[in-house]
């Protein structure tokens, strides 16, 4: 097996130069650095300053210009390429599957889709408007919190109750929490399985504190045999939940990391206020009549798995049937 290669240092560069002064051989400068004549030679003529001189500054200075263009490189070289995803993503494609027809049908040209992210991104900026979310810039593959946040007395939501899971015994609530554009304040969601009945609050600062605040606030309106449990996700908002278990006389469930679709409904929910309040709305500047305006507008919306009922109407049935 052969060694490892690795890049001239700046040492050797020093070396180089000083070798040379000396008129010491190409050949030979070489064998003292353990190096390929033919890697000095390429070194010495690739970086000459003003293509007569050779010196350590420039030398490297020319080396590491050399890698940071190499990191930066264009992909999509070929032009037809380039083409077939310009008119497939004009067709709405998405690079996934631009990748993977090229895969299925002409193997010999196939391209990863991250390579098609990294060409509009890089190059071709104007395709972002093509691309099913439309963000200005990537982001990053990893969570934006280092380290996950430790909730005590997490119960997972495999241990809630079947009736919960199957929504035939109302009063179990899912939460969620709404982040404003200015990354502090936010809105708190909290929807009813059964009836998908919609609770909307502000919050002031994303904080638990605030979040625990209006959940008790919102949910001890309503009669306590509807309110059973309710469902969280992992978010450092929901650390108190035990606070909130002891005020409404609840309990609590946690999805597992990174599945926040398993508390559907409310990101159902969520999904529909973000028509009215895109992402980067700023709540600070939202009325409270605007929320509560949504609210009713929500709550009054006939919904198909209601049997066109609005949640509204069903979660009154569901208070009539407690105190008949």
């Amino acid at each position: 097996m052969g060694l490892q290669y690795s890049h001239l240092s700046r040492c050797e560069r020093t070396l180089i130069k000083n070798w040379r002064h000396l008129g010491i051989s190409v050949r030979e400068i070489g064998r003292r650095l353990n190096r390929s004549h033919t890697t000095i030679s390429r070194e010495i003529r690739r970086n000459l300053w003003c293509g007569r001189h050779y010196y350590v500054r420039s030398a490297q200075e020319f080396y590491e210009a050399r890698i940071k263009r190499r990191a930066q490189r264009f992909r999509l070289k070929s032009p037809a390429i380039r083409c077939f995803v310009h008119e497939k993503m004009a067709l709405g494609w998405t690079p996934q599957i631009i990748s993977g027809r090229l895969k299925a049908t002409t193997p010999e040209h196939y391209i990863c889709h991250e390579s098609i992210y990294q060409y509009v991104y890089l190059q071709e900026r104007s395709l972002i408007n093509l691309l099913p979310r439309k963000h200005t810039h990537r982001r990053k593959k990893f969570p934006y919190r280092s380290s996950p946040v430790r909730i005590k007395n997490r119960v997972s939501i495999a241990h809630r109750p079947e009736g919960a899971s199957s929504r035939l015994i109302p009063g179990h609530w899912e939460s969620d929490t709404i982040v404003s554009g200015d990354r502090q304040s936010g809105l708190n969601v909290a929807v009813e399985r059964t009836s998908r009945l919609t609770n909307i609050s502000r919050l002031s600062r994303k904080t638990a504190e605030q979040t625990a605040k209006v959940l008790v606030r919102r949910l001890t309106k309503h009669p306590v045999d509807l309110v059973k449990s309710i469902t969280y996700d992992n978010g450092a908002e929901n650390v108190l939940h035990e606070k909130v278990n002891n005020a409404l006389q609840c309990t609590s469930y946690f999805c597992e990391p990174y599945h926040s679709w398993e508390k559907g409904s409310v990101e159902q929910i969520n999904g529909l206020i973000r028509r009215k309040f895109p992402k980067g709305t700023n709540f600070h500047e939202i009325t409270n009549s605007e929320i509560n305006r949504l609210e009713k507008l929500l709550n009054n919306r006939p919904r198909k798995c209601l049997n066109y009922q609005t949640p509204y109407e069903v979660f009154q049935q569901l208070r009539g049937a407690l105190t008949g």
